[in-house]
């Protein structure tokens, strides 16, 4: 097998895992299930159930470990998510309220001491209401 062994929802290295997975394997790092639809040769999300291999049966759940017997583990399955939903989403906040301001919480007071956490919810309250 070439290519790099990751974890589908991290990216982290899980060549330490011992092939084939089970259906107990984990990542180190971040604890998700590695014998996973997503994480094996046949997922294809273009095609019907997500799975090229035309005699598996159907798994609902592709981010939760199963006992599909078709599983053949992807090298370079991880696939950093698109940030372009939450970029669109705040460039227009950002038009609609004219521009970021610095976040209440990152703001120090007249005497450059670190805000408390009820100074900073008063902040946001009184920038909220605009008092």
């Amino acid at each position: 097998m070439t290519g790099v062994l990751m974890c589908w929802k991290c990216g982290a290295s899980i060549a330490e895992q011992p092939l084939p997975l089970g259906r107990r394997a984990e990542c180190s790092a971040c604890h998700a299930e590695l014998r996973v639809c997503v994480l094996c040769q046949f997922y294809d999300p273009a095609v019907s159930q997500s799975c090229r291999e035309p005699i598996a049966e159907e798994v609902k759940d592709k981010k939760r470990a199963n006992f599909c017997g078709y599983f053949q583990l992807k090298p370079d399955a991880f696939r950093p998510r698109e940030n372009a939903a939450a970029d669109t989403a705040r460039s227009q906040l950002d038009a609609l309220f004219g521009g970021v301001a610095q976040p209440p919480d990152t703001q120090l007071d007249d005497t450059e001491r670190p805000l408390s956490e009820e100074e900073i919810a008063k902040r946001r309250l009184e920038e909220l209401f605009k008092k």
